[in-house]
C-alpha cells in the first residue's frame, strides 16, 4: 500500500473511531456520572426541547423543586415525560407528600394527572439536538445489529493497512551453496610475539 495512500486511510479511521467513541460516551458513558439519558418523542416541550433530542437527566431532590422547574418523571410504568412544573401541591392528609401540576410548554391545557414526588426521576441538564434519533435507531432492531456490524467493519479498516503492509522487507536468503569455502575465509591476525627485556648496556 502506498505510504500517501496509507497515511491518508489511518487519518480516516482514526477520526471514525474518535466518532464512534464520543458518540458512545454521548449514549452510555453518561451513565457513569449519574446521568440518565432519554429522547424526546413529542413535541409538548417545544422549543424548549425539540423533537429527537437527546435529554441528560440528573436526580434532584423532589422537595427543592419549585413552580416553573423542568422535570422528567413516570408518567406511567411505560411512559417518561419532561415537562415544567406548575404548581406544588401538598397532600391535604400527609404533609410529608407532595404532588406536582406539570404541563408542556407547547401544550394549552396543564396535564391531567398529578405527579407523585416518588415518580419525579429529576431535572434536565442540557440538551443534545437530533441525536436522539439515532440512539433511538440503535436500541432497537434492526438498528441495534446495524450499530454491531458497522463496528465489525471499523475494526477491519483499521487493521487492513497492516495486512497489506509493504514497509517490511524480506531478508535476503543465501543458498548453500554460495556460502564462503573454509578457504576463503579471512585468515586470523597472528598476536605479536612480546619482545624481552634489553640486554645491552647503559652508556654514561
Amino acid at each position: 500500500m502506498n505510504k500517501t495512500v496509507k497515511k491518508i486511510w489511518n487519518w480516516l479511521t482514526t477520526i471514525l473511531v474518535v466518532l464512534v467513541v464520543i458518540l458512545a460516551i454521548l449514549l452510555v458513558g453518561a451513565r457513569l456520572v449519574g446521568l440518565q439519558v432519554f429522547t424526546v418523542l413529542s413535541g409538548s416541550m417545544e422549543p424548549t426541547y425539540h423533537v429527537g433530542s437527546l435529554v441528560y437527566v440528573k436526580k434532584v431532590d423532589p422537595f427543592q423543586l419549585k413552580s416553573g422547574d423542568v422535570i422528567t418523571f413516570m408518567l406511567d410504568e411505560d411512559t417518561v415525560a419532561t415537562h415544567r412544573v406548575v404548581e406544588v401541591v401538598q397532600d391535604e392528609e400527609d404533609a410529608s407528600v407532595i404532588r406536582f401540576r406539570t404541563k408542556g410548554d407547547a401544550n394549552e391545557a396543564e396535564d391531567g394527572s398529578l405527579v407523585h414526588y416518588r415518580n419525579v426521576i429529576g431535572t434536565p441538564v442540557f440538551t443534545i439536538p437530533k441525536l436522539g434519533y439515532l440512539a433511538n435507531y440503535i436500541q432497537h432492531p434492526p438498528g441495534t445489529y446495524v450499530a454491531i456490524s458497522a463496528g465489525a467493519i471499523l475494526l477491519l479498516l483499521v487493521f487492513i493497512p497492516d495486512l497489506f503492509s509493504d514497509d517490511k522487507k524480506e531478508q535476503p536468503v543465501v543458498p548453500a551453496g554460495d556460502a564462503p569455502e573454509e578457504s576463503e575465509k579471512p585468515e586470523k591476525r597472528k598476536k605479536p610475539q612480546k619482545i624481552g627485556k634489553y640486554q645491552g648496556k647503559y652508556s654514561r
